[in-house]
């Protein structure tokens, strides 16, 4: 089954789909290996992983998409990906869209926010006119060459303009063919159920840590009504507080000893890459070779 109609079954599954977030393709394998049916990747933590800077729209659409299909190519779930703003206008939007199906994720979002972005959790955001977003939803939706791709709107308008405006808006993104709702950062539950109460269409819900929404379980999210819910960022606060804490370790003794404990070990690290079934191949394809040019000389 292609990965992008497996992404759809799970999003309109009974039981709430859970996307963890990769920070990289090395945590996207570990992801896949803990039995995580999807993930995803956005443009915060490819900033932080790339660059090692801030979601300001600082990557062009050809680094996140490099980004984007080492994530795809080290797992084989389906990989929810961010569009950003589309990187542009309309013409923008449709390249941004056949780049990042042609990396091989199963679906991506575009958002309504003015360019150059900023996370959905931070201050000062601006959104773009409603007819504007739309035109370039529409140009996504055209755009896809898979129709099974999964296409998500997102609007930061509630931090902007108001629930009431922000729930408007994603009420037309959907009739204009959104797949997926996101509604970004509501301040509280009763803000959460509202959303989910207001649009006909499945909604997710982005868990932030240390973030404007309360961090809620999976269990309470479902209870709401949402269908989706990504944990974007977990994984590069954890990266991030675990190399922080290493550091500090070898600074402080002169070794990494102390701190031994808290790492994978050497052997558990060559397995969690595929590193014996890699060897493996090499040998047969070695002793195949050999089989072959024995072959020739008799």
């Amino acid at each position: 089954m292609k990965k992008t109609t497996l992404l759809r079954q799970y999003i309109s599954a009974p039981e709430i789909l859970v996307m963890p977030g990769a920070h990289d393709a090395l945590s996207a394998k570990i992801i896949e290996k803990t039995g995580f049916k999807v993930l995803t990747m956005g443009g915060y933590s490819a900033s932080a992983s790339l660059m090692g800077m801030p979601d300001l729209s600082l990557l062009t659409l050809s680094e996140m998409t490099d980004c984007y299909r080492r994530v795809v190519n080290a797992v084989d779930l389906p990989v929810f990906v961010d569009g950003d703003t589309g990187h542009g206008g309309v013409f923008n939007v449709a390249r941004t869209v056949r780049e990042i199906e042609a990396t091989g994720a199963a679906g991506m979002f575009i958002e309504d926010q003015v360019h150059p972005k900023r996370c959905g959790h931070m201050k000062g955001k601006q959104v773009i006119p409603t007819k504007e977003m739309v035109a370039k939803l529409k140009a996504a939706l055209d755009a896809r060459s898979d129709p099974d791709f999964v296409l998500m709107a997102r609007t930061d308008a509630l931090a902007v303009n108001g629930l009431n405006d922000a729930i408007e808006r994603m009420t037309i993104y959907h009739e204009v063919g959104a797949d997926l709702l996101f509604i970004e950062a509501p301040e509280s539950v009763d803000q959460m159920r509202r959303i989910c109460a207001g649009l006909n269409g499945p909604c997710l819900a982005n868990m932030v840590e240390g973030g404007v929404s309360p961090n809620l379980s999976t269990r309470e999210l479902q209870d709401i009504g949402y269908a989706v819910v990504a944990h974007p960022v977990a994984t590069t606060y954890a990266v991030a507080q675990a190399v922080n804490d290493l550091m500090q370790t070898f600074l402080k003794e002169g070794s990494t000893k102390g701190f031994s404990d808290r790492m994978m070990s050497f052997h558990s690290f060559n397995s969690l890459v595929g590193l014996n079934e890699l060897r493996t191949w090499e040998q047969k394809l070695a002793d195949y070779a050999a089989e072959m040019v024995a072959k020739t000389k008799c």
